[in-house]
């Protein structure tokens, strides 16, 4: 019990007790041979009471084995059920058999692939965006899946669209200082986070995940320009950024070897326009004309 709440019994997957198909289809066959010798010997022979009651013990038998075939696939189990009470479940392959008064109900245990629909979810910033998500999972405790929730494929997608809400809500899109992760530039946290998120939401299921990762990400439609031309500007600033440390490396390294080589001596003056220069050829965006000077330094 938790906070005064009762706790859910949750079912469990146990092996049910069947027997193989082929040995019960092997004593039908025998059945069949036993009835079929006691009409022939009563028809053409000295008729016996016996032997009529045979015959019916023997179809009564047969039908009975009959009623109890059933195929299980590769991938599938079948769980088994006595008026209603789960008792185990089968996962051995081909023609099994079990009492006829006991229901099966199949399952598939085989991994399945789902990709959401486009949902809208504000990320960690406010900004509207649109995720989907791929991911493949598949039944690992049949109990749990059958009888603990309505509907397991339906719950599956209800979980999936929460957590991918869930991932959404606690990342940015994208930060273009690249000091945080963000769903744009952190895949794999992402795929990471959104798994272990998944798992513990369908473990009430008994179901597990493989693997799933973002198979959609984008601004919502209504701020996607404006998002555009701000990416766009943010990444004009950061070259310009770069291109500015560059140009005051390049700018210093020139000055510093000047000075060390005694090529020219410069007074302040001079090494602020020899700054401005190089700083004007190494920041232009266009191509600059060279001016050359015939006459003196100065």
């Amino acid at each position: 019990m938790v906070d005064g709440t009762p706790a859910l019994n949750r079912s469990r997957e146990t092996r049910a007790n069947t027997q193989s198909g082929y040995l019960m289809l092997l004593i039908w066959v025998g059945l069949l041979g036993i009835a079929a010798w006691a009409v022939i010997s009563n028809v053409h022979g000295a008729e016996v009471a016996w032997k009529w009651g045979l015959v019916i013990a023997s179809a009564i038998a047969g039908t009975i084995i009959l009623c109890g075939f059933y195929l299980i696939n590769p991938n599938e189990a079948a769980a088994i059920q006595l008026f209603g009470a789960y008792k185990g479940t089968d996962r051995e392959e081909g023609l099994r058999w079990v009492l006829p008064w006991l229901t099966r109900k199949k399952i598939a245990v085989r991994a399945n692939n789902v990709i959401s629909d486009k949902i809208k979810v504000n990320d960690l910033r406010g900004n509207p965006i649109e995720m989907a998500a791929q991911v493949v999972w598949r039944v690992t405790d049949t109990a749990q899946a059958l009888f603990d929730v309505e509907d397991y494929k339906e719950f599956v997608m209800a979980q999936i669209e929460a957590a991918v809400r869930s991932i959404g809500s606690r990342y940015p899109y994208d930060d273009i200082e690249h000091q945080e992760i963000t769903l744009r530039g952190n895949h794999d946290e992402v795929g990471v986070e959104l798994r272990k998120a998944l798992i513990e939401r369908l473990t009430v299921a008994g179901i597990t995940v493989d693997e799933c990762g973002l198979t959609h990400l984008a601004y919502a439609q209504e701020i996607a320009g404006a998002m555009l031309r701000r990416q766009q500007a943010e990444a004009v600033i950061a070259a310009r950024k770069k291109l500015v440390e560059g140009a005051v490396t390049m700018v210093e390294m020139a000055l510093q070897h000047l000075s060390e080589k005694n090529v020219v001596d410069l007074d302040d003056e001079r090494k602020a326009a020899m700054v401005s220069n190089l700083m004007v050829v190494l920041c232009g965006e266009r191509d600059t004309q060279p001016v050359v000077n015939t006459g003196s330094l100065y």
